[in-house]
């Protein structure tokens, strides 16, 4: 199989993957998650005199302030949102302590009780693509914000698929800029030994598109998940697909 037969340009030579919402279906519980932590937050700020209550969107704020994003920089841009400045903490504070690293932990918390109980499912969809691209000797990577990536990916059932992952661990080991910074597709791009022109980037965050298009890659691809196509094109992607699928299937 060769590149034009996977829909994409002739001069790529590896696919760099997003993991939630592109290969498989964690956003919902990302954002389940990420409600769960921030309403009982601001619920009891409220009850303290604080700022008023205002839940916590799982469509609207997910998109705009933490899909995508790492932990503490999802943190930090909804509390902004609600005018709330808090100190930065230490990453190993408690949960729930009154920091972004204790409140991105408690997120964390609740996100892997989440996944133990309900587990993780694969885009069908996906998983044919991404073993479509390793049949024609293409490098692959997955780049990820989540620092539970390599637990989503065993739990998918998936991770023998990929040569590289670039996640929230190596992100903070490495002290990359999270997304819409190409600071982590960058760095998946290096470890697979291409240039980022040589690379396609795979992205349902507008975020993610973004930093396709600000590293200069060869091609972004749009996920669809969420009827955002015409937002994800105008942030960046080349092409919107709603399953990766539909790229294998394209005459």
């Amino acid at each position: 199989m060769n590149e034009s037969a996977l829909g994409l340009p002739e001069r790529v030579r590896a696919c760099l993957f997003d993991l939630d919402g592109v290969l498989t279906d964690t956003a919902k519980v990302h954002a389940a998650a990420w409600k769960e932590m921030f309403d009982a937050y601001l619920q009891a700020r409220a009850d303290d005199g604080g700022n008023p209550y205002v839940p916590f969107d799982e469509k609207t704020d997910y998109d705009t302030y933490v899909d995508g994003k790492t932990r503490a920089d999802g943190t930090r841009s909804l509390l902004g949102s609600r005018h709330i400045t808090l100190p930065e903490g230490m990453v190993d504070d408690s949960p729930g302590s009154e920091t972004v690293a204790g409140l991105g932990n408690a997120k964390n918390e609740i996100l892997l009780r989440r996944i133990q109980e309900d587990g993780v499912e694969a885009y069908p969809g996906s998983v044919r693509y991404v073993r479509a691209v390793r049949a024609a000797g293409l490098g692959r990577a997955v780049v990820s914000s989540s620092a539970n990536c390599a637990a989503v990916l065993t739990a998918a059932g998936i991770a023998e698929l990929f040569e590289v992952r670039i996640d929230g661990v190596i992100v903070e080991a490495d002290h990359l800029a999270g997304k819409p910074s190409p600071d982590t597709f960058l760095a998946a791009a290096r470890a697979l030994g291409v240039g980022p022109e040589q690379a396609a980037v795979f992205e349902d965050a507008l975020s993610g598109v973004e930093a396709g298009r600000a590293g200069g890659f060869g091609f972004v691809v749009g996920v669809d998940r969420v009827g955002q196509a015409e937002a994800l094109r105008s942030h960046g992607a080349d092409t919107v697909v709603a399953d990766l699928g539909q790229l294998l299937d394209r005459p």
